[in-house]
């Protein structure tokens, strides 16, 4: 099994070249990951980079492309009716 990159939400964000209420919609859509990190007290909720589409930037750190968004690969047990 491929080791985990575990990162913030905000970290995630950054790395897309998205809002976090994206990485926060594409987790609950199923899209990504999300591991729960009960060691936090706020927020313990963090995702796997390598799961997550890469922005590209400029020389000077801008976003020039967002990565795709990743398909909608499950169903959460929240949502299955």
């Amino acid at each position: 099994m491929p080791e985990l990159h575990l990162v913030t939400e905000d970290l995630a964000a950054y790395w897309t070249g998205r809002p976090a209420s994206t990485i926060r919609r594409w987790g609950i859509e199923g899209r990504i990951t999300r591991h729960e990190d009960h060691s936090q007290r706020r927020n313990g909720i963090r995702y796997d980079v390598w799961e997550l589409p890469a922005a590209k930037r400029d020389e000077n750190g801008h976003v020039v492309e967002h990565g795709p968004a990743p398909p909608i690969t499950s169903i959460p047990a929240a949502n299955a009716a």
